[in-house]
This record gives C-alpha cells, structure tokens and sequence, in this order.
C-alpha cells in the first residue's frame, strides 16, 4: 500500500530545474547520496567519457540504480539526461508504467537514459527526492533535479514528456546522446533498404507497407516512424499545384483543410517555419476535431523535418504551451 500522493505536477508542462522539492544536503542522513555532486561537465565518470566524439559510452539506456552506483549516476547527467523510475514490486501501476518507460526510451536513440530505482531496497534515495506516492518518474540534469510526474501515464504522453526534457537539456548545452558499449563500432547502413528501394521507384504504397511492417514488429523503430511521416507526406502533396493550394489558402483563411495543404507543400518546398507558423497560429482559435487534426498533422510535420532541427524545437515548445 501507499502513502497519500503528493500532488504532482501538470502531465505535459514544460519541467524547469530546481522546481523540485529540494534534495537534503550530502551528509544530512544521506550517507553521501548528493545531488550537488556536479557543478560542471568534468566531474564525469570514467566508464561515461565518450570516445573521439562517438557520445556517452553507457553500459546499457536502461538500468538498475541503487544507493551505491546513485552518485555516479548523478555525474552521468552532465552529460545525458538521467531519467529516474522510482517503484516497487508491490505496486501495479508501476508494473504497468514501466515497460512504457523502457521502450519510449530505448526507442529516443540515446537522447537521455533511464534508470529504474526500488525504493524498498533504496530508501535514501526516496527520502531524497521527498517521494510520497509511486511510480514516480523524475530526471536529472546536469545534477538537478526536474519533477516529470506520478502515477502511470500512456505512452503518447510519456514521449511528449521526454521530449520536452531533452529540448530542455539542449537549451543547456546538451547534445550528447548515450552510446550502449561495443555498438558505436557497429556499421550504420541506410535503414529500411526496401522501403528506399520502393520510394526510388516512386511506389509510395509500397513503402508504406513496408514501414508499416517495421513498426509492427518494432513500434520505438524511430526510422521507420520517419520514413512513414515522409511518406505520408508526399502522398498527400502529389500532384498539388502550390499556386491554387496557396490561392485556397488566402480566399479562406479559417479552413483547417486548405491550412494543412499549405502546410504540407510549404514543407516539402524548404518552407518550414512558414508551415509550423500557420498552424500554430490558427491552433488557439480551433476546438474539437479541427484543433487534435492540427496536432496531429503538427506532430507528423516534426518526424519529416526531424526531432534534432532547431524549427522543430522552437514549435514543439509552442505547442506544448498551446495545448497546456
């Protein structure tokens, strides 16, 4: 059983450093557990330094966190956002939230990693963190403490949540990404071959499938997800003339489907942040089926422009503050 929950906070807001409860200092009952242990990105541990530039070498993107390894794991967040699942073998929504942890992260690409803490087993370090009610999910960067939220959360949400942590930590300086040992050798050839054979082909349908078919089998296949949005986006732009799309635009400028055209072939021109700004500006006046068809088409536009791209970051951010 549990305590009474503390009341978390907004699933989906943007998380801000420091606005956790503030952790007890080293030597404050704590036996050493410190979240002050980096102040800078030298204090990094040993097995974390990357390798000519390759990224963070990590045993793995997923792992136990106890008292012991919790301070090195805190100098790892110099470098890598350090996700924190705190649960226990008692609790049932943790044994649903967590294998959603696992795979929104092993699906991010080493954009931030997850460390899974037993509070039974580990208790300073819920004392830490002033837990009260489990799962709960916090982060860590650069050695402060970022509260994400409690109590299980569906998949979708959990994404948005953690990528706003990695915008967050970018906006810091953060670019690295976690490498799992021995897999930065590995040779990178192109992803799907098939599905880039079928698109050089001009068969749009049958990339689809293909990609369809990868994610079926591995839904955090982020090339797959890509490669679907691309696709999908040239099937809808085939054959549009810009001029009359554009021309529909200006003569009805409240139409939610002459927007998302636009949107659309401005995309596929280079004209990114003349799509994202349209849609994003008509969002607040949209409500029921006509404003989730704008977020969608938003979150589509994102995958084909690419997660890392500075437009993305900038209008994911509006978003969030558009839709919380």
């Amino acid at each position: 059983m549990s305590v009474p929950p503390q009341q978390p906070g907004q699933p989906g807001a943007a998380p801000q450093p420091g606005s956790a409860a503030q952790p007890a200092p080293a030597g404050g009952g704590h036996g050493g557990l410190d979240l002050s242990a980096v102040r800078s990105r030298s204090a990094v541990p040993a097995q974390a330094a990357g390798q000519g530039g390759a990224g963070v070498s990590v045993p793995a993107l997923v792992f136990d966190v106890d008292e012991a390894s919790f301070n090195s794991v805190v100098e790892l967040s110099a470098r890598v956002p350090v996700v924190l699942d705190l649960w226990a073998d008692w609790c049932e929504p943790c044994k649903q939230l967590s294998p959603v942890l696992d795979r929104v992260v092993e699906g991010m690409g080493g954009a931030l990693v997850l460390g899974k803490v037993d509070v039974d087993a580990n208790p300073r370090i819920q004392q830490m963190f002033q837990v009260q009610s489990i799962p709960t999910v916090v982060a860590i960067v650069q050695g402060q403490p970022v509260p994400l939220f409690q109590g299980a959360q569906p998949e979708a949400q959990v994404k948005q949540i953690f990528d706003q942590l990695v915008q967050l930590a970018g906006q810091q300086g953060m670019t690295e990404r976690a490498v799992v040992a021995g897999q930065a050798e590995e040779p990178a050839g192109p992803a799907h071959p098939d599905a880039l054979d079928a698109l050089e082909r001009g068969d749009l349908d049958g990339a689809e499938a293909i990609y369809r078919e990868a994610l079926a089998a591995a839904p955090a296949d982020e090339d797959a997800k890509v490669g679907l949005a691309r696709v999908g986006l040239l099937k809808r732009t085939r054959g549009k003339d810009l001029g009359q799309v554009r021309q529909a635009a200006a003569d009805e400028p409240g139409s939610v489907d002459a927007a998302l055209e636009l949107a659309d072939l401005d995309v596929a021109g280079g004209h990114v942040d003349d799509a994202f700004a349209r849609l994003l500006g008509m969002l607040p006046t949209l409500a029921g089926d006509d404003r989730e068809r704008v977020r969608v088409r938003l979150l589509e536009l994102f995958e084909v422009v690419g997660a890392a791209d500075p437009r993305v970051t900038k209008a994911r951010s509006r978003l969030m503050r558009a839709l919380f």
